[in-house]
């Protein structure tokens, strides 16, 4: 029972804003005047925000959910930031929202170019300023070479917009949510995770690289709810919820020409492996695996 009732009032929610914010996109899109425009955009990130917390006050409100968060004290509001994590389940949003909605800009998700043109979906992404990206397929470019690159042009100028406007843009690296069986698919070489996507984390820093303060690399675990978290939060059985935070430096390790330089490109597959490496390990360590939990902080000054 609760959890119907869970899920019909997060569904009510999510609508009444969602109609609301394509209301305003209308606005947006027939007055398009930049500063009515930007004034818009603040307002719908305000509705956004609102989302997020009436969400997280209907389901504080059925449930008794243990929140065990470490890491993130230096993050700022007024930040440019991009947010990486693993992937388990749709719980992973409501926590990102739930956790960084008063810490961080309102996080905004890369969207492929073509849910621009769904129904009120595009239109309500549109008015909160996601960023859309356009990506051609191998086989696209090695028949019209004329347009490699044009595709991070693309994506470079739905990024121009948060020049002067604070912003958090949320990257699931593993591209998918976790399943056992997904990590048989793919030979994952992880016990918790699915091997990190280079595309996706390529197109957001070449787009925005030199925007970014910092990579908020976010570990997130529901250590006694593994199987199926979205379904236990709505039906009130969520015992904990685990997030790990860890800020780390925009570099040389990240900044570069993914897309050309061979070299720079083998350097950021390794670094991300590495984070993944030590997300892993720090996930068998909350659900009480091989290895105890460890300090990712910690652990890096120890291999330095």
């Amino acid at each position: 029972m609760l959890l119907y009732l869970n899920s019909f009032l997060v569904c009510l929610n999510t609508a009444f804003w969602s109609v609301l914010i394509c209301c305003f996109a209308l606005i947006k899109m027939l007055l398009p005047i930049p500063v009515l425009q930007s004034g818009v955009t603040r307002l719908c990130n305000g509705m956004m925000w609102a989302w997020a917390t009436v969400n997280q006050k209907l389901l504080n409100l059925t449930s008794n959910v243990e929140w065990d968060i470490q890491g993130g004290e230096n993050l700022r509001k007024d930040g440019w930031y991009l947010l990486i994590c693993n992937h388990l389940s749709w719980t992973d949003i409501v926590v990102i929202f739930s956790v960084f909605r008063n810490r961080i800009p309102m996080a905004k998700f890369f969207l492929k170019q073509q849910l621009l043109y769904v129904p009120f979906l595009g239109m309500a992404c549109w008015a909160v300023d996601m960023p859309f990206m356009k990506r051609y397929s191998r086989q696209y470019l090695l028949k019209h070479p004329e347009k490699r690159g044009s595709d991070l042009d693309t994506t470079r100028k739905s990024c121009e917009r948060f020049r002067h406007t604070p912003t958090t843009v949320v990257n699931f690296v593993e591209g998918t949510r976790f399943t056992n069986e997904k990590k048989r698919q793919t030979r994952s070489p992880y016990n918790n995770l699915l091997p990190p996507k280079t595309g996706g984390i390529a197109y957001t820093l070449g787009a925005m690289g030199d925007q970014f303060d910092a990579i908020i690399n976010v570990t997130v675990a529901y250590p006694d709810n593994h199987h199926l978290p979205f379904r236990d939060l709505l039906s009130g059985k969520m015992k904990k919820i685990v997030v790990r935070i860890d800020t780390l430096p925009v570099d040389e390790n990240v900044k570069g020409d993914y897309f050309n330089d061979k070299a720079f490109k083998r350097r950021f597959h390794q670094w991300l492996n590495d984070v993944w490496e030590e997300k892993d390990v720090r996930l068998d360590g909350i659900y009480g695996n091989e290895q105890p939990e460890v300090d990712i902080t910690e652990r890096r000054k120890t291999a330095v």
